[in-house]
């Protein structure tokens, strides 16, 4: 038996008044992602432990079967790993947006979802201004990056930048959770306060704002961590070889840690228009070789972080049509059994524009087990599938337990 996870990050949402009192995935046109709940198994999964927050690196290592208090080491020290960037004793990691401010406030958390062409400007030039033996950062894809401090102490309170948008962003800047953090805030907010003086009149922000475009006009740490301690899925699940496909550091650097072999795709963008048949095909080709795939698709979240109901609409229908389609009509060709499950890691609800800690929807279609009677794949309809509501690592099990 193989097997494929195909995650639609954030897809989950509330009803919309736009969509006639729907949630996207209620409205989208998903005749293949429906098939595969007819054939398969749902249930609603909660992915967020108590005490943390719903950031995609929560859910997608409760997706992954880890068990989040134990391995958690924030979100810097993933994408570190995802990015070939070694963290020694002593070294912490944090994710470090490239954002828009503007009245003083956080217009978005994505630069206007600026060029990783011109991220890499912008993020080599803060090295060289700003970059010391304590601080060094490292440009990464898009509007996410990485800032490493040598010596650095994690307990921190920091905001994530998608987490307050239109929040005074003196209001929400890096606070100390202790004594001995003091020293490693009050560094973290000269940074960024000097990244605002150094940015604001940088020649790709004066090219972007003279075409209409957001400045990337500061930077944005968050997610303070060290080294995670993470057995490999092999460890934990008894899977042999196994694959990351996705455009986002976050989740390459998770599949690093848990063993997996990361193989990136030609114009994946972590975007609406990202290369959703590029990643289908790699996810088969990965599936031909490999036992266990986990294919990761962003443009829903990024969506729903936008408030754009009719986009995220357009990105559910286009995981339907041009992954979940060439996954079903060429997995039934196929002499080998293929397990398939398809979920979100959370919701991104588009009247909030960040992720809340709801259960999200899922479906298990495992070959020659009884189907559970549920007909299309919403946040409603998985309510009353057979697996009820489990809770982190329950899913990664259910998958990995073979059912008659």
């Amino acid at each position: 038996m193989k097997y494929l996870i195909i995650l639609g990050d954030g897809m989950a949402d509330e009803p919309i008044e736009s969509l006639n009192g729907k949630t996207p995935l209620q409205y989208a046109n998903t005749p293949h992602i429906d098939r595969l709940a007819r054939s398969g198994r749902c249930g609603m999964l909660d992915t967020i432990p108590d005490g943390f927050a719903p950031g995609s690196e929560i859910a997608n290592l409760s997706v992954l079967g880890y068990n989040v208090p134990e391995v958690f080491e924030g979100r810097g020290s993933l994408e570190a790993a995802s990015m070939g960037i070694d963290l020694l004793p002593g070294e912490m990691a944090m994710r470090c947006n490239l954002i828009c401010i503007a009245d003083g406030k956080i217009k978005n958390h994505s630069a206007g979802h600026i060029s990783t062409e011109e991220a890499d400007v912008l993020m080599r030039y803060l090295q060289d201004e700003l970059g010391d033996e304590l601080v060094s950062l490292y440009p990464g894809v898009s509007y996410r990056h990485l800032l490493k401090f040598r010596g650095g102490v994690k307990n921190l309170a920091c905001t994530p930048p998608h987490d307050v948008p239109g929040a005074l962003a003196e209001e929400v800047m890096v606070k100390a959770l202790s004594a001995d953090a003091q020293s490693t805030a009050d560094t973290l907010n000269s940074l960024i306060l000097r990244s605002q003086h150094l940015l604001e009149n940088h020649p790709v922000n004066l090219k972007r704002a003279a075409a209409g475009k957001d400045k990337a006009n500061s930077i944005w740490p968050w997610s303070p961590g060290y080294r995670p301690a993470m057995k490999t899925l092999k460890e934990l699940y008894g899977i042999g070889g196994g694959t990351v496909i996705s455009a986002v550091d976050l989740i390459r650097g998770i599949g690093v840690y848990a063993g997996l072999k990361v193989v990136l795709v030609e114009g994946a963008t972590g975007l609406y228009d990202t290369n959703y048949e590029g990643k289908a095909q790699a996810a088969l080709d990965a599936l031909k070789e490999d036992d266990f795939v986990f294919l990761h698709i962003e443009a829903s979240d990024e969506a729903g972080h936008e408030g754009d109901a009719e986009l995220k609409v357009k990105t559910i229908e286009y995981l339907d049509q041009r992954v979940v389609k060439t996954v079903l009509e060429t997995v039934e060709q196929w002499d080998e059994e293929v397990t398939i499950a398809l979920l979100p890691d959370h919701p991104t609800p588009c009247a909030l524009r960040t992720h809340t800690r709801d259960a999200i929807p899922f479906i298990i279609s495992r070959p020659g087990v009884e189907p559970d009677g549920v007909e299309v794949y919403d946040e409603f309809a998985c309510r009353q599938g057979s697996y009820g509501v489990l809770k982190g690592q329950q899913f990664m099990q259910q998958l990995m337990r073979e059912q008659t």
